[in-house]
């Protein structure tokens, strides 16, 4: 399946991000890009870069959304205040298929400090190729949608 991704960072995950963009291309998907380029020397905060990815997943004009930071904790903060983002910083291969497959996960938050880029590889590769279960976890995810309705956090309010 090939999917039209919103990948960010920020100064800190700028290399990262260049060679994921390369990867992920490389696998047929359409990306589109945020942050700074690797020229800038300037400090880029990485909420302004979350929002820009949030909020194309959010609107639906991408199908997923990658972040990139020192830690991936502070974009996944951020991605995370947008109505129907499901964001987690994600460290391994078995929490990026359980993310999807239990979550249905359409952020994934990425730490350029402590993840190669081998295992950042592996790690997208597994989430854009697993399927979300459904079932038991979807009833879940409504329940989630709720809390959003009621705090005011849903475009449908």
């Amino acid at each position: 399946m090939v999917f039209k991704i919103a990948l960010g960072s920020d100064h800190h995950g700028i290399a990262v991000r260049m060679k994921t963009a390369d990867f992920l291309r490389q696998l047929g998907h359409d990306v589109l890009e945020f942050g700074p380029a690797l020229e800038e020397k300037l400090p880029v905060d990485y909420p302004d870069v979350a929002v820009e990815v949030a909020q194309r997943v959010s609107y639906r004009e991408v199908d997923r959304g990658i972040l990139i930071c020192g830690t991936g904790i502070g974009m996944c903060i951020t991605a995370n205040k947008f109505s129907g983002i499901r964001a987690a910083p994600i460290i391994d291969e078995l929490a990026a298929e359980l993310s999807r497959r239990h979550n249905d996960l359409n952020v994934l938050c990425l730490s350029a400090d402590m993840l190669d880029q081998e295992t950042i590889h592996r790690i997208i590769e597994i989430w854009l190729n697993a399927p979300f279960d459904g079932g038991r976890h979807q009833k879940r995810l409504h329940k989630i949608e709720k809390i959003e309705k009621l705090l005011g956090m849903s475009r449908e309010n």
